[in-house]
């Protein structure tokens, strides 16, 4: 019963939703988007959230895109050949492609977009460095006609296609004119918006300049931290579709007559991150997390359902690793919620409780505003730790300036609370985050080579079959000996105006391409 009553009192911390600010209903032409985090960069290849790639997308052009259902689709490229070993992708480029500046943009734009991203002279720590190169282990890139790129791996990966398409493309010799801090607030689009204005913590606006694509000439994305306050604007009509809405504030949407919610289950995976870096190891809590032993005791510390029911407004069943259902090992189960044990287990780490019930003190910090009732969670997961004698200190930091630049730069700690995005197209999508040790998504810094050496057995893998007995025994080291506190695959509830006919994603990219006035 103290574990309920911690997470109602953490989700009574929710406040009423204010009086909307008296703006007008946007005009036919343009559509208003409410999120809750702004962005960092507009600097394509640094871009490392959901909101600033959301936002990034409709200004830069990808070789490829990837459907809702996974299936690879043209976008400034027509078609692709891979190699015989499956070590280089070459794509054909549309003819007549332009950058807003009016900058022809052709392969050896498309080369050089890869290139910039991996100079080392640029220290870039975002997606595409970060995860997408360390994962095809990207060599380089080259023109081989004025409408042929060549992408060249270090190894084959089945899902290649899916990871090269998450890359930006942009024109080389306007960024080249540009300094880093330039490029970061001065974006040259190759896609079908251009930046028309950004006030931070206020809003980014866009126009259309390719007439043929998007149905909407502006779209403004407004950044509104506060649930309450998104959920107002959206009432009054002041915003047509509003991210992360508060499950306090479903019913109050769906009965204004004005929106309705949309809900989907999400792919993101929600967790704790237990970083293990030399930068913690001689703290007190960061040096009792180097012991495996004691990460897995706290997966037995935290009541996930009750998380999932009491805050978030929905059943889960607790994630056994880091990979979308169904395509999880299905031989795990998930940890249950069981105090006793995690008890016993710190015990047998060597962690017994002290005279004032204390077995150590240990900092978790999280981002602000990001995930869905996000502060809340943080606070009871903290109180569940507590409880079994992990003094548990929640630091909570501004998401895009204090916290992202924490997680790029692999430093948030020593433990963390972050969601990272997936798919449910291949189990390799989502386990590619810990491609190696040292990518730029290996939060924790998790070096276990029965993970890590693994995944030469993957590219060797002949058939699916084969690959798929290498992924199950990759699963369960992970679960085993997990860098990650495992909680759930976050639902996602999109408040939506009676105005517009928006169709959300389970991978939250909120592309606004296909949106129209509804009844159009």
């Amino acid at each position: 019963m103290a574990m309920k009553r911690h997470l109602l009192l953490a989700g009574a911390a929710v406040l009423l939703a204010p009086m909307a600010t008296a703006l007008a209903v946007p005009p036919e032409d343009t559509i208003v988007v409410g999120i809750s985090a702004d962005v960092n960069t507009f600097d394509p290849a640094p871009i490392s959230s959901r909101d600033n790639s959301n936002i990034a997308k409709h200004i830069f052009g990808t070789l490829y895109e990837i459907t809702p259902d996974g299936d690879i689709v043209p976008d400034l490229a027509e078609s692709y050949v891979v190699s015989e070993d499956g070590t280089s992708y070459t794509y054909t480029l549309r003819e007549g492609l332009t950058c807003e500046d009016g900058e022809a943009l052709t392969a050896e734009d498309a080369a050089y977009s890869f290139n910039r991203a991996a100079d080392p002279d640029n220290a870039f720590t975002g997606n595409t460095p970060g995860f997408v190169f360390s994962s095809i282990q990207f060599q380089g890139a080259e023109a081989v006609s004025d409408l042929e790129v060549r992408i060249d791996l270090g190894r084959p990966n089945p899902v290649s296609f899916g990871l090269i398409a998450e890359v930006f493309i942009h024109c080389k010799d306007s960024y080249e004119a540009m300094t880093l801090d330039e490029a970061a607030r001065n974006p040259v689009a190759s896609g079908p918006y251009r930046l028309v204005s950004w006030e931070p913590g206020s809003q980014v606006v866009l126009e259309r300049w390719k007439e043929d694509e998007g149905n909407f000439q502006n779209i403004i994305w407004r950044v509104i931290p506060e649930a309450s306050t998104r959920t107002a604007e959206l009432i009054a009509q002041n915003v047509d579709i509003i991210t992360n809405v508060s499950p306090d504030q479903i019913d109050a949407i769906n009965n204004s007559g004005s929106a309705k919610v949309a809900p989907v289950q999400g792919t993101r995976r929600i967790y704790v991150g237990f970083n293990m870096s030399d930068d913690f190891a001689d703290t007190e809590g960061g040096a009792a997390i180097q012991n495996a032993e004691v990460r897995r005791a706290l997966q037995y510390a935290v009541d996930v359902p009750s998380i999932c029911t009491q805050l978030l407004n929905f059943e889960c069943e607790r994630a056994t690793g880091l990979v979308n259902p169904p395509n999880g090992n299905p031989n795990l189960v998930p940890y249950p919620y069981d105090p006793e044990m995690a008890e016993q287990l710190l015990d047998e780490a060597g962690f017994p409780r002290a005279d004032n019930g204390v077995r150590f003190e240990i900092t978790l910090q999280a981002g602000r505003g990001r995930y869905l009732n996000d502060v809340n969670v943080v606070q009871a997961i903290g109180q569940f730790l507590s409880d079994v004698g992990v003094q548990t200190n929640v630091e909570l930091l501004d998401w895009a300036s204090t916290y992202v630049p924490l997680i790029s730069q692999r430093k948030a700690g020593p433990m963390f609370f972050l969601g990272s995005g997936g798919g449910t197209w291949s189990p390799l999508y989502d386990m590619t985050d810990l491609s190696v040790v040292g990518a730029g998504t290996n939060y924790t810094h998790w070096d276990n080579p029965d993970w890590f050496d693994r995944w030469t057995d993957i590219a060797a893998a002949e058939t699916e079959e084969e690959r798929r007995v290498v992924i199950n025994e990759m699963l369960e080291v992970f679960y085993e000996d997990s860098p990650w506190l495992l909680l759930y695959f976050q639902p996602d509830f999109y408040g939506v105006s009676s105005r517009v006919a928006f169709e959300p994603r389970r991978d939250e990219k909120v592309y606004l391409f296909d949106t129209k006035l509804a009844g159009n």
